[in-house]
């Protein structure tokens, strides 16, 4: 009997927003059982790319994933499409079919909590492997063609279209961290420069003053985006979390 009225209490809650114009994602915000939301990341207020993933963690292992996602909704002046893909038990992450809509409030809402970001004006990137070219995009226009070198064989860079994942102002480089001992010929221990992070594999786009006379001409790195100080410089100025790179042959 207990059961049967909390499904009835749901069933007359979904009606009413459906009634009042609300998806069924919010509306199963108020169903009871899930673990309550710890934080929602990209947070209040900020700017971020229209490739830029959501994330949502839970203060508790989610026994019941695919209820834990209905009840996420994600819109900008609509709800928007996207896949899930759980990052541990605690954590879900998702990630937009396509693009976000450029220079618009994107609105979420999981359990008890809400926030609201903004994407930027589109920011975008486009690395040409054959033509060791990359090539960055405002709004869909080409603003700038730099020189550039790719994975060498053995060590190619991956193709696909990746969000930028984090912004470093200094990093080191360490080849143990993608396999390769410092006592190898192929080992490095560099301090770089305006890094992006790609993938955690590892694959960055860079400051290399290492492999200026290589960019533009010969892909010879580990499987990076080798830049100049110059062009790197400037492209970390411009970038976002979450600005899409599309990297290809």
């Amino acid at each position: 009997m207990r059961n049967t009225l909390r499904f009835l209490v749901v069933a007359v809650v979904l009606a009413t927003a459906a009634a009042f114009g609300f998806g069924v994602a919010s509306a199963a915000l108020v169903a009871p059982g899930l673990p309550a939301v710890q934080a929602i990341t990209p947070g209040p207020g900020e700017t971020v790319g229209i490739s830029a993933p959501v994330t949502v963690r839970y203060a508790e292992p989610v026994a019941d994933r695919a209820r834990a996602e209905r009840a996420v909704d994600i819109r900008a002046d609509r709800p928007l499409s996207g896949h899930f893909s759980w990052v541990n038990d605690r954590q879900v992450m998702w990630t937009p079919a396509g693009y976000l809509p450029a220079s618009a409030p994107i609105s979420v809402s999981a359990g008890r909590l809400h926030t609201q970001f903004q994407t930027n004006g589109g920011v975008s990137a486009d690395g040409d492997m054959s033509n060791h070219t990359f090539t960055v995009y405002i709004g869909g226009v080409a603003v700038r063609t730099m020189p550039a070198s790719f994975g060498k064989p053995g060590w190619e860079t991956p193709s696909g279209t990746f969000p930028v994942l984090s912004r470093e102002r200094s990093i080191t480089f360490d080849s143990r961290t993608i396999g390769i001992p410092l006592s190898s010929p192929e080992g490095y221990l560099i301090e770089g420069e305006f890094a992006e992070r790609l993938t955690w594999g590892g694959v960055y786009v860079h400051s290399a003053p290492w492999s200026v006379d290589s960019q533009g001409y010969a892909n010879v790195s580990h499987g990076c985006i080798n830049l100049s100080p110059a062009d790197a410089e400037w492209f970390y100025n411009e970038v976002s979390i979450g600005d899409p790179v599309t990297l290809h042959w």
